[in-house]
């Protein structure tokens, strides 16, 4: 029951990991060379980088050979950089990585209404200022990661613990 309960999550996952890659490609086209993030770019792949549960448990089902054969990267590198930079989880990679360097947007609520908010990755701040980009050209933070909680959720029973990706070759994780 356990099993098929996760192989049902985790292809729930892999969908909204589709839905996200996407978008993230309709926006990378529409921005053209602005976006200067490109295979084995990994300014922005730093250590310590948390996922929840869901993400490492789909990372441990399509990659247990990286997991049970080879090493982490050096600390302060993504455990998951490979040695030329590049991610040897590519096709499994969390949410946050598959959004990482695109223009981002995300709503706050506060006593003066709702404020939009933006970031963009330093090495793609090349062209218009990014309060003028068009919204469609953003991708927006919130439903995504809403989603991610909801699956995280069925999973373990409403908590939204997380993990490191360094810890996914330690092989001590409660969830398993």
């Amino acid at each position: 029951m356990v099993h098929t309960q996760h192989e049902n999550i985790l292809k729930e996952l892999r969908s909204l990991h589709d839905k996200v890659d996407h978008q993230s490609e309709k926006i990378s086209g529409l921005l053209g060379t602005r976006l200067v993030c490109r295979s084995g770019c990994c300014e922005c792949c730093q250590d310590e980088l948390t996922v929840f549960e869901i993400e490492a448990l789909r990372i441990m089902h399509e990659y247990p050979r990286v997991l049970a054969t080879q090493q982490p990267a050096p600390e302060g590198r993504c455990a998951f950089q490979g040695d030329d930079g590049r991610c040897r989880i590519y096709s499994a990679r969390p949410y946050v990585c598959r959004t990482q360097g695109l223009p981002l947007r995300w709503l706050e609520f506060g006593e003066q209404g709702c404020l939009e908010l933006r970031d963009i990755c330093p090495l793609n701040d090349n062209g218009p200022l990014i309060e003028n980009i068009d919204s469609e050209c953003c991708f927006t933070i919130g439903p995504t990661e809403e989603r991610l909680r909801e699956l995280q959720s069925q999973l373990a029973d409403g908590a939204l613990k997380r993990v490191k990706l360094r810890d996914l070759f330690n092989r001590r994780l409660s969830f398993v």
